[in-house]
């Protein structure tokens, strides 16, 4: 969901065993230990590994630093380029040695044996996105099927009279978007649930009102989800809606519209809280966005592991999913929303 501009690492506050992932001295992890808690147990080592770099992560980073501040912790934030780069820093991590790592994996299907190794070694949890199949002890986030819906949802609001529509995605390895896109189809669609399902990507799916000509992906890279919706246009002048479902896309997309001075008849939809989203939203120019909440992926994360670490198994709930819920962004509800976002992102108003 996220473009990746470069393999880094951003540590927060420096642990000696992870010393060579790079951190800074934000002060986390300050306070001092539960009473009678054992040394070694009264600041565990924590790791917290994005998909990708993008504003998202950022915001998630300000969540681990709170919550390092809060549960006592040690925690390096990893912003890994690409699926390879993630699995080596998992194998990094676990030579040298930490006491939990809260991952979203990128491609969870072909991950699952390295996330197995790491959950015989350590307390792993997931978050953002699942990998079901693993031995991963939570999974923390929104429910990306319904999240899905929410965004067919405001497609129908947008373009209530039908029409076609295109969905393009970052990649579909990912449990999120595979979800996430099967959402967006069955409100579309008007079907039950088949979050379990896997539509074709060049099939076109035709229901009542509205006709998904394809879901393009683009490797999470804004330029070719650009050209993508350039492509779709120029294939389909009939076409309505693009829908997005990467915090990528609006901005992307909208680009793309504009320059073929379509605003008038294609609606666009996404996902996330880019700057150039909401303010798109505010200038009227998107019905809505559905959004996430990536402060909360990161405090939860630390929360979690931090209890798991120190023997507290009362924080994994029944059914290994802690709900994040997803919320509609819409023009009555941004001016709230934004100030919020901003305050946790340290941004001044």
């Amino acid at each position: 969901m996220r473009k990746s501009i470069g393999r880094f690492i951003v540590g927060v506050c420096v642990a000696a065993g992870l010393a060579a992932l790079g951190c800074d001295n934000s002060g986390a992890g300050s306070a001092p230990g539960a009473p009678g808690e054992p040394a070694e147990r009264a600041k565990p080592k924590l790791a917290y590994i994005t998909n990708g770099v993008a504003p998202f992560w950022t915001i998630a980073e300000k969540g681990v630093i709170d919550g390092a501040k809060e549960y006592n912790a040690e925690v390096s934030v990893v912003m890994p380029s690409d699926v390879n780069d993630q699995m080596q820093r998992v194998e990094d991590l676990l030579i040298r040695g930490v006491d939990g790592i809260a991952i979203s994996p990128i491609d969870a299907e072909n991950q699952v044996p390295l996330l197995n190794k790491a959950a015989a070694k350590t307390k792993l949890i997931t978050q953002d996105s699942d990998a079901p199949k693993s031995d991963r002890l939570v999974y923390i986030g929104i429910d990306n099927y319904v999240a899905g819906r929410m965004a067919g949802q405001l497609v129908k609001e947008a373009i209530p009279g039908g029409g076609k529509v295109a969905i393009l995605v970052g990649r579909l390895e990912g449990d999120n978007a595979r979800k996430r896109r099967q959402g967006v189809l069955d409100e579309l669609l008007d079907r039950k649930d088949t979050s379990g399902g896997n539509d074709p990507l060049n099939q076109e799916l035709k229901g009542a009102k509205y006709t998904i000509i394809a879901t393009l992906t683009d490797q999470i890279d804004a330029a070719k989800a650009k050209s993508n919706a350039e492509d779709m246009m120029s294939a389909h002048p009939d076409l309505v809606g693009l829908i997005g479902l990467n915090a990528y896309h609006t901005p992307a997309l909208l680009e793309a519209v504009k320059q073929a001075g379509k605003m008038a008849s294609i609606q666009v939809v996404g996902f996330d809280e880019q700057d150039a989203t909401l303010r798109a939203i505010q200038d009227g120019e998107v019905v809505g966005t559905v959004v996430q909440n990536p402060y909360m992926y990161g405090k939860e994360s630390v929360r979690v592991l931090a209890a798991l670490v120190r023997g507290d198994t009362s924080v994994v709930p029944p059914g290994e999913f802690i709900s994040l819920p997803a919320r509609q962004i819409r023009k009555t509800n941004l001016p709230e929303f934004w100030a919020d976002l901003k305050q946790k992102a340290g941004k001044a108003e």
